[in-house]
């Protein structure tokens, strides 16, 4: 690590700590990264960038569809499965074709699943928020003192008279 440039210590510090859920968003902005890298690629006929900009998002995305849990949610992993071998193929195709249509169409799919995860986690933080908020709410209604019984006559309670 000691030979590292500092942006790559940093990254490796920054996977290391973070939550599945930012890995997963990592993951999926460096797919969008590689895949616009291999579209700019296919545009200026620089066919080695191509190449790796797309097999590089081909490797994430084969690294996300090796990672889903079906036990969480089966009918959603194998939506998603589909998604990601589609995008796989189209890939491939954007690539061997040279089809700017198809790597568009790739970019704008992960691009419509990068707003989608990130949406669901700023949700999933809102909550966290709300449910924190929540309860401190509770632990300081729990620690307050309760209010001193009234009794009738003694010097610190208020009297009240109905009689005029």
């Amino acid at each position: 690590m000691a030979n590292q440039s500092p942006a790559s210590r940093y990254l490796a510090s920054r996977v290391m700590t973070a939550r599945p859920e930012e890995l997963r968003m990592m993951l999926l902005d460096g797919a969008l990264r590689f895949a616009r890298q291999g579209r700019e690629g296919l545009v200026a006929r620089n066919y080695e960038t191509c190449f790796n900009g797309f097999s590089r998002c081909r490797d994430i995305l084969f690294e996300l569809l090796s990672t889903m849990k079906p036990a969480a949610n089966p009918e959603l992993v194998q939506r998603l499965g589909a998604l990601y071998g589609y995008m796989i193929s189209r890939l491939l195709q954007a690539s061997t074709e040279r089809d700017l249509a198809k790597a568009d169409e790739v970019i704008g799919l992960i691009e419509y699943e990068c707003e989608t995860w990130r949406l669901l986690m700023d949700k999933f933080a809102q909550e966290q928020r709300n449910a924190a908020a929540s309860t401190a709410q509770a632990a300081d209604t729990a620690r307050a003192p309760a209010p001193a019984p009234v009794v009738p006559g003694d010097p610190g309670t208020p009297s009240f008279s109905f009689q005029g």
